[in-house]
């Protein structure tokens, strides 16, 4: 009888630590989920530089991935189909080593020099995650970039995620990086609708947009970072997200400024698989969804490549005309932008870098100021 209760006493211990444990820890998880909100965001090493109207400029979006997706790796929450019905499931939490996140950083910092644009809108930044090594990102970025001026934001603040159980996501802080050579008279953080329900709001991002004003003679330019969600069953938030940034592009448009948005739409913006632009051997996946004009505010059109593709999908590592590719990275502009050519990175130097360093590619954009 004494035996069997020492043995109940143990039992019960381990059983209440367990409980505690995990009380301790989702309270810990919802600490660290709390959504940042709206807020000014310093400027680091503004510039004196001003944007004048009638000339030429260059603004590139690249979604870089937090160094992980160089065309070997493959990622746990990306699942697809073949042709021929053979699902797939990528198998990552995080990237492969750190010495692969350090080698994928570089590259995209040569892409990014190579283009020598002067408005860079990133995203998925990372400054000391457990996915990417806690490699900061964005340090290494700024650094090389030393007369642009730096607005940065945060996008996803996790504390442990403890999945996938063979492959651990962990702590993530990342957000989207903004620098031009321009002056930022204005950086702020506008809040995004997402999911806040238990416990699905411990896996999504914080989305938000990074709006930065810039002074043009007697208006402004207004250049939006954005990163919309990808994993919404149904859109409910994409919708509620566009709705949103509709919303703020008509304001502005209506005060005469012109406006930019840039960044990773998690849209198709050219309707690339119905019109059959890219080559693939798997079925359309199902988190895709197509962004028109028709879905704008008034005055508002999109500018995407619709002869390269910028991403590719992450169930299975890459390989060119295997992969389901689309275009989902671009710009949307105001009707007194006037643009003069949209390019997705894919060579360099005469060299293949189409998904080498990312499961993006980056996106160039020309244009002028009417």
């Amino acid at each position: 009888m004494r035996k069997l209760k020492i043995t109940l006493i143990i039992v019960l211990s381990v059983f209440l630590a367990i409980v505690a444990f995990a009380g301790i820890f989702v309270l810990t998880l919802n600490a660290k989920s709390k959504r940042i909100g709206n807020i000014d965001i310093e400027v680091l090493n503004n510039q004196e530089n001003t944007i004048e109207k009638g000339r030429e400029y260059t603004a590139l979006s690249y979604n870089i991935g937090f160094g992980a997706y160089d065309r070997d790796y493959s990622f746990f929450m990306d699942t697809g189909v073949m042709n021929d019905g053979t699902k797939t499931k990528g198998k990552y939490g995080k990237a492969r080593s750190k010495e692969n996140v350090l080698k994928n950083t570089n590259g995209s910092i040569d892409i990014l020099k190579a283009q020598q644009a002067d408005f860079m809108m990133l995203e998925e930044v990372d400054t000391k995650s457990t996915r990417s090594y806690k490699v900061n990102q964005y340090d290494m970025i700024r650094n090389e970039f030393e007369n642009f001026s730096v607005s940065y934001v945060s996008n996803f603040h996790s504390g442990y995620l403890p999945y996938p159980l063979n492959d651990m996501h962990g702590v993530v802080n990342s957000g989207l990086l903004t620098m031009s050579r321009f002056k930022m008279e204005e950086s702020k953080r506008i809040e995004l609708p997402v999911e806040t329900k238990f416990p699905t709001k411990f896996f999504d991002l914080d989305r938000c947009l990074n709006l930065v004003r810039y002074k043009v003679e007697d208006c402004e330019l207004v250049m939006i970072t954005a990163h919309l969600s990808a994993y919404d069953e149904g859109g409910v938030y994409r919708q509620k997200q566009l709705k949103l940034l509709n919303e703020l592009m008509e304001d502005e448009a209506s005060k005469g400024n012109y406006v930019i948005v840039g960044g990773d739409f998690n849209h198709d913006l050219v309707n690339s698989y119905e019109r059959g632009l890219f080559k693939s051997d798997q079925k359309l996946p199902d988190w895709l969804q197509i962004l028109n004009d028709s879905d704008l505010a008034e005055g508002f059109s999109i500018a995407a490549d619709d002869k390269n593709p910028s991403c590719r999908d992450a169930d299975i590592p890459y390989k060119k005309d295997v992969v389901f590719t689309s275009v989902v990275d671009g710009f949307i502009v105001s009707s007194n932008v006037t643009v003069k050519f949209v390019n997705n990175i894919t060579s360099l130097n005469g060299q293949d870098v189409s998904f080498m360093y990312s499961d993006h590619n980056a996106s160039v954009l020309k244009f002028i100021l009417n």
